[in-house]
């Protein structure tokens, strides 16, 4: 395995498998008081690496860890007043908190979104183990765009390979097929 490149802290050493029957769990910011709490019911779906410059990533890292859940299954249980919105005019409204910066969860509010009724969730933000895996890499060229080199590309996307992630220039091919089905069922409601 090729240990030197670094990707995210909850996968650099390899992906651990989803617990069955998982019950959830709960995310903390990471300020060491009043910590920003949010509940998450059961498991989460299409967990994976993202590269884009939107997602909160930690210290370090070159990709961020996103999955989703119904927003249904979210609840802020703490400290919510610390949240905001980081950009309002984003299709996802990350909501962070203004102390610390980790990102606590991103909802999107456009009724017409192929994704409305998800939110974005940070599952390495929680102490419980038994989330399901990440299972590919999104947005993968987007690392250039904060800093990366087009020198390291190659490595990345061998070091993402090795890991099970599959890398991607944009959504795995499952959610991309959900959102062009999403825009065909739109299109054709117009005609």
């Amino acid at each position: 395995m090729n240990t030197a490149v670094k990707i995210h802290p909850a996968v650099d050493n390899g992906l651990k498998p989803a617990a069955a029957d998982f019950a959830g769990g709960t995310l903390s910011c990471a300020c060491s008081t009043n910590k920003v709490q949010v509940t998450i019911k059961g498991q989460i779906a299409h967990n994976h690496v993202c590269g884009c410059s939107k997602c909160w990533k930690p210290e370090g890292a070159l990709f961020a860890q996103i999955a989703v859940t119904s927003r249904d299954n979210v609840n802020v249980i703490a400290n919510g007043d610390k949240l905001r919105v980081v950009d309002t005019n984003a299709a996802i409204q990350r909501h962070a908190c203004k102390d610390c910066g980790v990102h606590m969860y991103g909802r999107i509010e456009n009724t017409g979104h192929p994704f409305h009724g998800l939110d974005f969730v940070h599952t390495e933000r929680s102490t419980e183990s038994g989330w399901a895996p990440p299972e590919f890499a999104a947005f993968v060229s987007s690392i250039l765009e904060t800093g990366t080199s087009p020198d390291s590309m190659g490595a990345i996307r061998a070091r993402l390979v090795e890991l099970g992630l599959p890398p991607y220039d944009c959504l795995s091919p499952p959610l991309m097929d959900a959102i062009a089905a999403h825009v065909g069922k739109a299109n054709a409601a117009r005609k």
